[in-house]
């Protein structure tokens, strides 16, 4: 599913305006990033949360060269589901 086949849902359940509903959702999604840029955690309940990982520095190897590099500590996003959305899609799959 696309962000336009969000916005086509969304507006054909709500009956609000697609341009309207692709402004809100486009608002929704950057101010998660914005958040999480800032290395804040975002929570929705029911739903998941949107957490900053820390990552270690480490080593690396560059086979073509036979090099090692050392990468930094860095910081990824990366999305939680919420145990309740975990078990509704187990729910609906499983049948």
């Amino acid at each position: 599913m696309t962000k336009a086949d969000i916005v086509s849902e969304i507006s054909k359940k709500t009956g609000i305006e697609k341009v309207t509903v692709q402004k809100t959702v486009e608002a929704f999604m950057d101010s998660i990033k914005f958040s999480m840029m800032d290395n804040k955690n975002v929570y929705l309940r029911g739903f998941g949360s949107f957490i900053v990982k820390k990552r270690a520095a480490k080593t690396a190897r560059n086979i073509s060269k036979n090099t090692t590099i050392m990468i930094p500590e860095h910081f990824i996003p990366a999305f939680k589901p919420s145990k309740t959305f975990v078990g509704e899609v187990k729910e609906k799959t499983s049948k």
